[in-house]
């Protein structure tokens, strides 16, 4: 930020063609190379969209944990994200980060992405205004940010060879228009995908020249994805800018002799390097005043770059910050990082008071990104006229906060929202919690609740790195059995994970390993099960995280305690990632059923709480299905009959099939909501606040109505995008089905009349254009709308969607008062992109304005016409 280019340009000048060439491949798996030729520091990178989880998997080195993507697109609010990407970035300084991997702006194309939790929105207006908010938010306080996965990189299914074939208008209105956004946002890198499109892979492809670099003149390092970059010519003669990770790799040395050899033009990467030290700069990592990352080993904070101060953390509109925030935990010593010097001490704790604004402040963001889906005259409840509240289900429990792959963390604790709903009603009424039918899914790692440690006695594991011999290298208690990146030692062979199994329920228990490679499970000294289980994949999201599981089956007693041993042998090629998983007797369905319903008809009200599981919605695969699960249906049925206060919670972070929906009472869905998830439900469940979410996008009620559902490539590996513009609600209306809810629906506790929309008669193509819309509260309560604005171009000659959103505005009233939201319609809503010219066009002619709540309520019409800007 202080360094100039014609500075960057003279560093430049003392670093040799060789060593500006090996700038460009990571050192370490999340670290860039250090050059001390020009003053050049490592820069640290980190996953993750919802939270900041620094350079190691250790459940000891805890994150904030943020709602996921998708729940804060349905907040509808930019001031809001902007104000939790200043948390991310006070995290990163915490944990020593420089590079934010995030946002994700990929479109929820099909229903079935697996990933859509960590994805925005279907829409390219809405994914490009939340995720703009929250580059800004990131890089205010000196973090850099990240747009990924550039670009159509929308579903999991062989997504590190599909071939998406998609038509250059599609391309350019839709899939690319979020990161145009966040380009103009000022986000200092954008991230390359696996995929291929239009037959080239996306780190090789002329898309990060052209329109990157060149047409929205992007001058940040564009970095590829983890093990994205698989041959050396193709991609460094292209746009991407660094290869991750390091330090093995087709970059490199092998780079650097084809700049040598003249296969690569120095001034290629040239630019490449130049783009690395200004980025580097911007932090403050550059030259003489570059240090350590505050934060981070060393823990000098930066003399360089934005100012570090922690963000200014927006209020909670009054309510407290629940339960009391716990302390942050040091991880313990695990010696120093690759590359990174020794550290004389763990980076200090987060001021608790600190701890209590950002702990508000996500609690607030649940409640804002919490979607009210139906309502029959049940919500708000009323704590003073209760006395019994049944909270039935496991994801009452174990309520699911965030999804699954490389962007998980170790949240710092979590509120479920049986613990929520407790503390709401504490000194008022009784929360009884009955479990239901186990929900479909594998069983779930070994937690500290069910087991100790053999050598201490202490609640949690004992990981042991043994040699070839059997020998132990170290050994260290942890508080479960998904262990991902245990600690290598040198002579390193197996990991070993022993634990004492305390079994409250006897009978026939799963137990089981996962991981690669070699591996075993003993109980009490009888194998269970071993064998050799190579990785069906290199994905990294599956060899590193997410590993499958095998199982067996086991005898357990009630209330005695047997020892499981899992083994897994270190191989290359399988990662080491080891978790060990239990599950007791699944309880018979009919009698959970029916416990269930005695529960909920003995009580005032009933919340039941349903979802998806990790292997339901998580990087690495896609779904199959947007089915809960038998049992789980089963299980609100049962409830919503026996009480008709009956209020269905929704805990997965994409659309799921609701075939209850007219039969409970409430309909709240609750996303995935991050560690403050229960405190936030019971903010919106007792009336504390609004449910403020809207959907970002379109519901099916079954899958078969959606319009686009492939995810899966062909023979060839291509997958095409053939609906062109029109997915999500746009593909609803071209077919002209209706969906269970529509992309912007969602209710809140008090009614609203629209009553006028006003816009210019006429617009020039090329103006930004202004339009009002007066909007009454005719409810009992204050409460705030999200007026949303659509446009329509039934008369156009080309190609439309029937409608698409150009804009949106929140506004707030008391009961009975009338406001006018003031909505802004970007000229580039106007326009399309033209095939023949490669250019924006606007075509002049009538065009339609609609506003309403949501793509399917938009009571109010407006008429304007499109004429050519003046000579």
């Amino acid at each position: 930020m202080g360094t100039s280019d014609e500075e960057i340009d003279r560093l430049l000048g003392k670093l040799t063609p060789r060593a500006r060439a090996l700038l460009l491949s990571g050192a370490t798996t999340w670290r860039t190379r250090p050059e001390p030729a020009v003053g050049l520091r490592e820069l640290v990178m980190s996953d993750g969209p919802a939270g900041v989880r620094g350079e190691a998997w250790d459940e000891r080195d805890t994150s904030v944990l943020l709602p996921s993507a998708s729940a804060l697109a349905a907040t509808w609010d930019e001031a809001l994200v902007e104000g939790l990407g200043g948390v991310l970035a006070a995290e990163a300084r915490r944990k020593g980060v420089d590079v934010l991997l995030a946002p994700t702006l990929n479109l929820h194309r099909s229903p079935l992405g697996g990933r859509h939790f960590e994805c925005l929105s279907e829409d390219p207006e809405l994914t490009g205004r939340i995720g703009a908010a929250l580059v800004r938010g990131i890089q205010a306080h000196g973090v850099a940010a990240t747009a990924k996965h550039y670009v159509a990189n929308d579903s999991e299914t062989d997504r590190l060879t599909v071939d998406v074939r998609v038509g250059e208008r599609a391309l350019r209105e839709v899939y690319l228009a979020p990161f145009e956004a966040a380009v103009a946002a000022g986000v200092r890198l954008v991230m390359a995908g696996y995929n291929a499109v239009n037959g080239t892979t996306m780190t090789a492809n002329a898309l990060l020249s052209d329109p990157l670099k060149s047409e929205w003149g992007f001058d940040g390092v564009v970095v590829s994805d983890w093990g994205a970059v698989r041959a050396t010519l193709d991609t460094a003669r292209a746009g991407l800018d660094l290869a991750m990770p390091g330090p093995d790799g087709p970059w490199g040395e092998a780079l650097a002799r084809a700049v040598a050899d003249g296969d690569v033009l120095e001034a290629a990467v040239d630019d490449k390097a130049r783009r690395l030290l200004r980025l580097a700069a911007w932090l403050g990592a550059l030259g003489e005043c570059a240090g350590p990352r505050a934060g981070a080993p060393g823990g000098a904070s930066s003399a360089q770059g934005p100012p570090l101060d922690p963000p200014a953390l927006p209020g909670a509109e009054g309510f407290p910050s629940g339960v009391a925030a716990p302390g942050v935990e040091g991880s313990p010593s695990r010696g120093p990082a690759r590359g990174a010097e020794p550290s004389a001490s763990q980076p200090p704790a987060p001021d608790p008071s600190r701890t209590r604004d950002v702990r508000a402040l996500a609690r607030r963001a649940v409640a804002a990104g919490t979607v009210l889906l139906a309502n029959r005259d049940v919500l708000p409840l009323d704590p003073e006229r209760l006395e019994t509240v049944a909270v039935i289900g496991a994801h009452a429990v174990r309520t699911r906060t965030q999804g699954g792959g490389s962007a998980g963390v170790f949240p710092q604790g979590e509120v479920s929202v049986l613990d929520g709903v407790r503390d709401a009603l504490r000194g008022r009424a009784r929360a009884v919690h009955v479990p239901g039918p186990r929900p479909d899914g594998p069983a779930p790692p070994l937690d500290e609740g069910i087991c100790t440690d053999p050598r201490s006695g202490l609640p949690g594991v004992l990981l042991r790195m043994l040699d070839a011999d059997g020998r132990e290298l170290y050994a260290e208690r942890r508080r479960g059995g998904r262990l991902l990146e245990p600690r290598l030692v040198p002579g390193a062979h197996t990991v070993e994970i022993r634990a004492r199994l305390g079994a409250r329920t006897g009978g026939s228990w799963t137990l089981g390993v996962a991981g690669f490679g070699r591996m075993s499970l003993a109980l009490d000294g009888r194998t269970l099960l071993e064998g050799d289980f190579p990785p069906p994949t290199d994905d990294p999201a599956v060899v590193h995280v997410n590993p499958p599981a095998q199982y067996a089956r086991a005898d357990l007693a009630a209330d005695r305690d047997a020892l499981l041993v899992a083994r897994r042998e270190l191989a290359p090629g399988t990662g080491r990632a080891t978790v060990v998983v239990a599950a007791p007797p699944a309880p018979d369905v009919t009698a959970s059923l029916s416990e269930a319903a005695r529960a909920a008809g003995a009580a005032d009200a009933a919340i039941v709480v349903v979802g998806t599981t990790e292997h339901g919605e998580s990087e690495g695969y896609d779904r199959t299905s947007l089915a809960l699960g038998g049992p789980q249906d089963a299980l609100v049925r049962a409830v919503a009959a026996a009480n008709p206060r009956t209020v269905a919670v929704v805990n997965s972070g994409g659309p799921v099939e609701l075939p209850w929906r007219e039969e409970a009472g409430a309909v709240l869905l609750a996303w995935f909501p991050g560690q403050e998830g229960g405190a936030g439900l019971a903010d919106v469940l007792f009336g504390r606040t609004e449910p403020g979410g809207r959907l970002p996008t379109t519901w099916p009620a079954v899958l078969a109505d959606a319009p686009v559902i492939r995810t899966r490539p062909d023979g060839d590996g291509r997958l095409a995008y053939d609906e062109g513009l029109h997915l999500g609600y746009r593909g609803w209306l071209r077919h002209h089905r209706t969906p269970a809810y529509w992309f912007g629906h969602g209710l809140g506790y008090t009614t609203w009349t629209y009553e006028a929309l006003t816009a210019p008669p006429v617009t020039r193509a090329g103006d930004d254009l202004t339009v009002r819309v007066r909007v009454r509260n005719t409810g009992a309560r204050e409460g705030r709308e999200v007026v949303q604005v659509y446009l329509a171009r039934p008369a156009s000659a080309l190609d439309r969607p029937v409608r698409w959103l150009a804009g949106y505005a929140a506004v707030r009233a008391r009961p009975g008062e009338t406001v006018t939201a003031t909505v802004r319609v970007p000229a580039r809503s106007l326009s399309h992109w033209s095939v023949a010219e490669h250019a924006w066009r606007t075509e002049p002619g009538p065009c339609r304005l609609q506003a309403g709540r949501s793509a399917g309520d938009l009571p109010l019409v407006a008429d304007l016409e499109v004429v050519a800007p003046a000579a």
